[in-house]
């Protein structure tokens, strides 16, 4: 089992990094399962359906979310209508979507949860709880399951590693759209990185315009941020796991743009 994550696509530049990427990076790496997270592949903040479609032909298999998945109000009308697509499980009981999800490839299943940390971002349920009951209730089908934590604090996210070592192939942490140089198997043998960083702008500030963040850094007062233009960059990480235990053999990270081209 070979899985391709690719982290947050933030608006046009990222969307474009995909399309243009994510079907070399395929064939280079010859992944089993492609996941990417769209939370901010509209504009900076939220998904379309429009934008969903165009990952999953481009070769994404699914679609993670986070803080930013009901910026835009049609994802309530679509995301129950898209099975590759989830949002944190740990939302109130009620909400549309869903947490988690099985993705079957030839003989292999894999299953894919999308969790939201509640350091520093709006209280949801306990995303240690949730992350338990789904584990297990995942676990009667495969040994594979990946864990996309969608978290401010690296506190949060390492204490979700080390909580779920052993028990999934890989916990990875998007949201802070920086990639941490931290990546590691832990232990009892689950793969884990800190953040594995964004795909879109190269020069922009956690992918906005520099200009409108300096200003909101220099004069505290309210800034609108739009997504940046320029050059482009893709983070994403290769994890490869046993095909008997699940747990991971390998970790790799890697970033394309300008200062680290890809080769095919």
């Amino acid at each position: 089992m070979r899985i391709l994550f690719v982290g947050d696509v933030v608006g046009a530049p990222g969307r474009k990094m995909i399309h243009t990427y994510l079907p070399k990076l395929k064939k280079k790496y010859q992944p089993t399962v492609t996941i990417v997270n769209g939370e901010n592949a509209a504009h900076g903040r939220g998904i379309t359906e429009k934008i969903a479609k165009g990952f999953l032909e481009d070769g994404a298999q699914a679609i993670t979310l986070g803080n930013h998945a009901w910026d835009n109000k049609e994802i309530f009308e679509i995301i129950d209508s898209i099975p590759q697509m989830v949002r944190p499980a740990n939302f109130p009981k009620g909400t549309p979507g869903k947490g988690a999800m099985i993705v079957k490839v030839n003989k292999l299943e894999i299953g894919i949860i999308n969790l939201q940390g509640r350091t520093f971002l709006p209280p949801l349920d306990c995303p240690f709880e949730k992350a338990e009951q789904l584990v297990f209730e995942l676990k009667k089908r495969t040994p594979f399951i990946f864990v996309d934590f969608h978290a401010e604090a690296t506190s949060e996210k390492q204490a979700m590693g080390w909580f779920l070592d052993g028990k999934v192939s890989a916990v990875v942490g998007t949201h802070t759209h920086v990639q941490t140089a931290d990546h590691r198997i832990l232990p009892k043998g689950t793969a884990y990185l800190t953040d594995v960083g964004m795909t879109g702008p190269y020069d922009g500030i956690l992918g906005m315009d520099r200009d409108a963040v300096l200003k909101k850094f220099l004069t505290s007062l309210p800034v609108r941020f739009e997504v940046a233009s320029g050059r482009e960059q893709l983070s994403g990480v290769i994890i490869d796991c046993d095909d008997k235990t699940g747990l991971a053999v390998s970790i790799q990270p890697f970033v394309i743009n300008e200062d680290h081209p890809f080769f095919e």
